[in-house]
């Protein structure tokens, strides 16, 4: 393998890690924030927000049941299109 070639590998596998990186860092933050909805909001601020209605449910049921569902169907909006700013600015984008 010549020097070119080996400079050619090497930048390739960096990019390659920086988009795994890039990746795994976005990937980090979207389950923080639906952890943080689901269990925190769901589970241990429950009874603070059952203080709370909401077309006469109690706020802390309406996350237990629903807003940690909805919350997690945001976040996949959100993966999709960051990862696709991801994509291109990797080129890895699909054709």
């Amino acid at each position: 393998m010549t020097e070119s070639n080996q400079n050619i590998g090497d930048t390739t596998d960096l990019r390659a890690k920086a988009y795994w990186r890039e990746n795994v860092k976005l990937l980090l933050i979207l389950l923080s924030i639906w952890f943080a909805v689901s269990f925190g909001a769901g589970i241990l601020l429950v009874d603070v927000l059952n203080k709370i209605h909401i077309g006469g449910f109690k706020l802390g049921f309406w996350f237990a049941q629903q807003g940690s569902i909805i919350v997690f169907v945001m976040l996949i909006f959100v993966y999709a299109a960051r990862m696709k700013e991801i994509d291109r600015r990797f080129g890895a984008q699909e054709e």
